[in-house]
C-alpha cells in the first residue's frame, strides 16, 4: 500500500488520477506535470498537460534540457482537448499520459516530428517558432518512491519518483535512469495574477525534498516534504524562499528554507515558456534545471519554477 499523507483537509484516494468534473470558472483546469533529471544533471527534462475545457483547449509542454545541450521544446497553447485517454494530438505530435498502476506508475510517450531548438532560452524573448528544429521522443516511466503528498489546502498531490526508459532527439537515443517529480492538481488557476516558486529534486545521498510558496501578501506553512533515503515521506511545516533575480528577469538564485534541510538552487538551463490569457494578457514562466547545494554539503538535481504574471517584481520574493 502507498503512504498517503493525510492532513486531515480533503481525501485523496487512486481514482483521482484520473480527470475530474469540470468546474464552472472560465480559467478551470487540470494540470499534469512530470520532470526528470539525470543523477549528474546531464540530461533533464519536463512535459505538462494542461486542460482549459470552459476555454476549449488544452497546453501541451515538453522540453530537454542539459548541461552542455540546447533547448528543445515543444509548446503548443492551441491543443484540441483530448477525451478521458489524455492522448493528446497537435500538428506533427501525438503524445500519451497512462497510469499504470495508481499511485505507484505512470507511463509517458511523445512523439515530435518538430520542436524548437533554442540554443539562449534565458535570453528576453526567446520562445520556439522561426529557428532550427529536431525530432522528439520520449518513452518513460514514474515510479513512486516513498509514498504520495497532497497538498492540505487546495486539491493537489505531488509524488517522488524513479524515471527511467527511453529519449531520442535528432539522431541521438539516450537511454534514461534518473528521478524526478509528477504532480496533478485540479480547480480554477489564474496565471495572470499570483506569482509563485515551486521547487523539487533529489540530492546525492538519496533525500528526495518539495516545496511550494505563492506571493500572495502573507506568509503560511507552505506545502513541503522530504523523502529520507530509506524511503520515509515526511510532511514538513513552513516552507520559505527568497530569490535573486538579473535585470533580465531570470533568476540568478533562490535560497530554500526547507525545514532541517537549507538549500541553494542555481539554474543550469533553462526551459521558459509564456503563456497568454482569454483577453491578451501575458505572463512569462521561467522553469529551470537546477543544482541544489545543501547547507551539509549534499548535493543534486531537480526543477524550480519561478512564475511571473503582470507585476510579479512586487510581490514579495524575499
Amino acid at each position: 500500500m502507498v503512504k498517503i499523507v493525510d492532513h486531515g483537509t480533503w481525501p485523496l484516494g487512486e481514482a483521482d488520477e484520473g480527470v475530474h468534473p469540470v468546474g464552472g470558472e472560465r480559467l478551470w483546469s487540470e494540470s499534469f506535470y512530470l520532470d526528470f533529471a539525470a543523477e549528474d544533471g546531464s540530461v533533464a527534462g519536463y512535459v505538462r498537460l494542461g486542460l482549459y475545457p470552459n476555454w476549449g483547449r488544452a497546453w501541451y509542454w515538453a522540453c530537454l534540457v542539459g548541461r552542455d545541450r540546447p533547448l528543445v521544446l515543444l509548446a503548443d497553447d492551441h491543443v484540441p482537448l483530448p477525451g478521458p485517454d489524455l492522448a493528446v494530438r497537435g500538428r506533427d505530435y501525438r503524445a500519451t499520459q497512462e497510469v499504470v498502476d495508481p499511485m505507484r506508475s505512470f507511463r509517458l510517450t511523445l512523439e515530435a516530428g518538430a520542436a524548437a531548438v533554442l540554443e539562449n532560452p534565458g535570453r528576453p524573448g526567446a520562445g520556439p517558432g522561426g529557428g532550427a528544429t529536431t525530432s522528439l521522443e520520449f518513452d518513460l516511466e514514474w515510479e513512486t518512491v516513498g509514498g504520495v503528498y497532497p497538498y492540505g489546502f487546495i486539491p493537489r498531490y505531488e509524488i517522488p519518483c524513479r524515471v527511467g526508459g527511453v529519449i531520442r532527439v535528432g539522431g541521438e537515443a539516450i537511454p534514461f535512469s534518473g528521478y524526478g517529480e509528477r504532480d496533478h492538481s485540479w480547480g480554477e488557476r489564474d496565471w495572470w495574477k499570483v506569482s509563485w516558486l515551486w521547487s523539487s529534486g533529489r540530492l546525492d545521498d538519496g533525500t528526495f525534498f518539495h516545496g511550494m510558496r505563492a506571493n500572495v501578501g502573507f506568509e503560511m506553512p507552505w506545502p513541503c516534504f522530504t523523502v529520507s533515503p530509506d524511503g520515509l515521506l515526511d510532511h514538513r511545516e513552513g516552507f520559505a524562499a527568497a530569490t535573486e533575480f538579473g535585470e533580465d528577469g531570470f533568476p540568478v538564485l533562490s535560497r530554500l528554507a526547507v525545514p532541517g534541510a537549507p538549500l541553494t538552487a542555481t539554474p543550469v538551463a533553462f526551459a521558459p515558456v509564456t503563456v497568454t490569457s482569454p483577453d491578451g494578457v501575458v505572463a512569462r514562466f521561467p522553469r529551470a534545471l537546477c543544482r541544489f547545494e545543501a547547507e551539509d554539503g549534499r548535493s543534486g538535481y531537480g526543477w524550480t519554477e519561478w512564475h511571473q504574471p503582470p507585476g510579479w517584481r512586487e510581490h514579495g520574493w524575499r
